[in-house]
């Protein structure tokens, strides 16, 4: 896994997924161990991929590496409550943190880019995006950092 940005950014130029404006596309091309790339898959920087289809690429290389380590029948995502879904790099994400704090709500924080299964629960609420913050209170789903739409259903 490798972050690389200007003014580094050379792995990224090699690539071809630097921008001008010195930042990358969001890029996932998976390496085997010969050093031969046997999948890529370049996105917009705005959208994130799902992690199920690079561990469907994975375990092209290596068949049930992936099932060791992830057991889907083993996630259990949180529920009751103000449950959000976010990212810690997301602004909308860092505003709905100080608003929920601000009210001195008790909320349930899920980083949807290491809790295996967050992205595709989101995705299902979405139709297919992947969206942050989004919200599951007590089953009614807010999707995105609408003020207006969690003071109704938290009845503030």
């Amino acid at each position: 896994m490798l972050s690389d940005f200007w003014p580094h950014g050379n792995v990224a130029k090699e690539y071809g997924v630097l921008r001008s404006e010195g930042y990358t596309e969001r890029a996932i091309f998976v390496i085997d161990d010969l050093g031969i790339i046997r999948y890529i898959d370049v996105h917009d920087i705005d959208e994130q991929p799902s992690n199920k289809v690079l561990f469907d690429e994975i375990k092209k290389l290596r068949p049930g590496y992936v099932d060791e380590i992830i057991d889907p029948a083993n996630i259990v995502l949180p529920h009751g409550g103000i449950v959000m879904y976010c990212t810690k790099w997301c602004p909308d994400c860092r505003r709905a943190r100080l608003w929920l704090n601000e009210k001195g709500l008790k909320y349930t924080e899920v980083d949807v880019m290491s809790t295996v299964g967050a992205d595709d629960q989101i995705r299902l609420w979405t139709g297919g995006n992947l969206v942050t913050p989004t919200f599951d209170i007590d089953g009614q789903i807010v999707i995105d950092f609408d003020e207006s739409r969690l003071r109704q259903v938290l009845k503030l």
